[in-house]
């Protein structure tokens, strides 16, 4: 295992395109980071860098404290695991597995490679397989194959390059939980490129949103949800994403499309002599006024909307509620849209409500929100004015001391294991 630090990390190619714009980052050893953002944000290549694959331009790559920019991938004691697989059609399972091992030349007697494959095809539960050729296996049998060929290198750092973009939903489901308990059996460094939402917020102990070519967030994914930096951030972490409204500050009122809100003192701090801010709120933040107690509805605000589509999905019923932006904040809107790969859909506001709600399509609903969590953004900078740094570090001393507490549950459960076994 190994940390990997990268100091002014730059890509440019032959053409002046600059595709990684000057990264900083320190992953820890034994640490899951995962690398996010929409299509040509940098993502891929950032991970092919490290990996080798991609030669740097300018800036320091280092695995366990040495340099390796000038070192071929076979050289960098990495193990790659690709979004296609890549295994050898021709052969089995358990040679797929064994493969890097035996293309050692000599280095792993005949011994040592069955032992290092029948524990990675245990870990993944692939034994029952291990004569099978690939094209007999579902596509993620496949990938957990893929996976075990990697395994068995004892490399340094796990690399994946969107692994599960080529299964389907439940797949991926089942998958994501085979990394995550594998991760944490093996505590090996791992790097993860996804556009996935949910595998970026499942996965990771930490996750790095990337912007053209640019770090625009480091964080927990709490501490991303929770206390996003700017409108981007903000707008890519989270599913359905955050509702974004403009705000008018009129005395000591902040009018919206939707609802006029009082300002406290944490507003007023933040807006300072601002009189029009981007207003951002969780579609988990509102709740139907009518299923809470009343005493509830006092420590917020209750407001009609006019509900236009509704959509039940068993465990969540989301609302949709058109209303009409600022001219004033259009264009920073639609800049937001661009960068997140959207459609320039028209501007509603999402709410998701628990699913006995019964509003529906059509109705006057009274919705219920808290004003503590909502963000205000400076609309030409996208700044998030409303973050509170204080509240974001302990975020982050939480998610170091849960991420201790798992490593020491997987030597225990992995301790455990082997004194069964043995």
């Amino acid at each position: 295992m190994a940390s990997i630090t990268m100091n002014n990390v730059v890509k440019t190619y032959p053409d002046g395109f600059t595709a990684v714009k000057g990264i900083d980052m320190e992953i820890a050893d034994g640490e899951f980071v995962i690398l996010v953002g929409p299509s040509g944000c940098g993502k891929s290549t950032l991970l092919r860098m490290i990996v080798g694959l991609e030669d740097i331009t300018d800036g320091e790559m280092r695995i366990a404290d040495e340099v390796v920019n000038d070192k071929a991938p076979r050289d960098r004691d990495l193990a790659m695991v690709f979004q296609n697989y890549a295994l050898y059609p021709h052969l089995t399972v358990y040679e797929n597995i064994a493969f890097p091992l035996r293309l050692a030349k000599g280095k792993f007697t005949d011994q040592e490679i069955d032992e290092r494959v029948r524990r990675a095809s245990t870990l993944l539960e692939l034994d029952e397989h291990l004569e099978r050729k690939p094209a007999n296996l579902s596509g993620g049998q496949r990938q957990r194959v893929a996976m075990g060929r990697a395994i068995v290198r004892q490399a340094q750092a796990f690399l994946f390059d969107e692994p599960l973009s080529n299964l389907d939903a439940k797949l991926r489901g089942q998958m994501r939980t085979e990394i995550a308990r594998l991760q944490r059996t093996l505590a090996t460094t791992t790097v993860y490129v996804t556009h996935d939402q949910t595998e970026a917020m499942t996965l990771g102990d930490r996750v790095c949103v990337l912007r053209h070519g640019e770090i625009q967030q480091m964080a927990s994914p709490r501490g991303l949800y929770e206390q996003p930096v700017n409108l981007f951030v903000a707008g890519f972490i989270g599913s359905p994403p955050m509702n974004f409204l403009p705000g008018e500050v009129q005395g000591g009122t902040l009018h919206t499309p939707v609802v006029d809100i009082p300002l406290d003192d944490r507003m007023r701090r933040a807006l300072g002599d601002r009189s029009l801010v981007i207003v951002g709120v969780r579609p988990d933040a509102f709740e139907d006024a009518d299923t809470l107690p009343a005493q509830d509805r006092d420590k917020g605000l209750t407001f009609p909307v006019d509900v236009d589509v509704t959509e039940w999905l068993g465990e969540v019923l989301y609302a949709y509620i058109p209303f009409e932006t600022h001219d004033a904040v259009r264009d920073k809107l639609e800049e937001l849209d661009r960068d997140l790969d959207g459609e320039g859909m028209r501007t509603q506001l999402v709410v998701a409500l628990d699913s006995l709600s019964p509003v529906r399509a059509g109705d006057t609903a009274d919705l219920w929100f808290d004003p503590s969590k909502l963000h205000m953004f400076d609309p030409e900078t996208g700044d998030n004015l409303t973050r509170s740094q204080e509240r974001a570090e302990v975020i982050e001393d939480e998610a170091v001391e849960q991420r201790r507490r798992a490593m020491e549950r997987a030597r225990k459960r992995a301790e455990r294991e082997e004194a069964r076994v043995g």
